[in-house]
């Protein structure tokens, strides 16, 4: 028996109610990553030294989003997800990447309903509504992850299903 053997039996057995909290803490650190990223690379772009795409702020948000969206990627396939990553990369990457652009519409969506549809224009209405967005589109992006992203199973669990 190695050291390794003698540690699992030490260890009690985390509840599925715990090991979903730490995925969801762990997601929400990840996410709260990418936001400083998004928001800092597009506050550096627009308005940092040079001004570098201060006359392009669209671009500049492009920009600060696909760098976000790698951080995102990369910390939700190793860290939050690492043991439902699957060998099929590019089919992940390809539908994290749809999954994240449908989170990003959603504060685009719910501010243009506010500005528009209900004619609140002032910061407030504008930064409740974009909040408001973040967090629909933070649930979405979770649930989407765990649905169609990161769907293989565990080893240990894929096991237990054969025995």
């Amino acid at each position: 028996m190695d050291e390794t053997d003698e540690q699992e039996r030490a260890t009690p057995p985390r509840s599925a109610l715990h090991e979903r909290l730490l995925e969801v803490a762990r997601f929400l650190a990840v996410g709260g990553a990418a936001f400083v990223v998004d928001l800092g690379l597009f506050n550096l772009l627009c308005y940092g030294p040079g001004h570098l795409l201060g006359a392009k702020p669209i671009t500049a948000k492009i920009l600060s989003l696909a760098a976000a969206t790698a951080v995102s990627w990369i910390g939700n396939r190793h860290w939050t997800f690492a043991t439902h990553a699957s060998p099929a990369r590019g089919r992940e990457l390809f539908v994290f990447v749809v999954i994240n652009l449908l989170g990003a519409a959603i504060p685009v969506l719910t501010l243009a309903f506010s500005r528009y549809v209900l004619d609140q224009t002032s910061q407030l209405s504008d930064n409740a509504w974009t909040v408001t967005g973040i967090a629909v589109g933070t649930l979405l992006r979770y649930f989407g992850y765990k649905a169609w992203v990161f769907t293989a199973r565990p080893a240990q669990e894929a096991v237990a299903t054969i025995v």
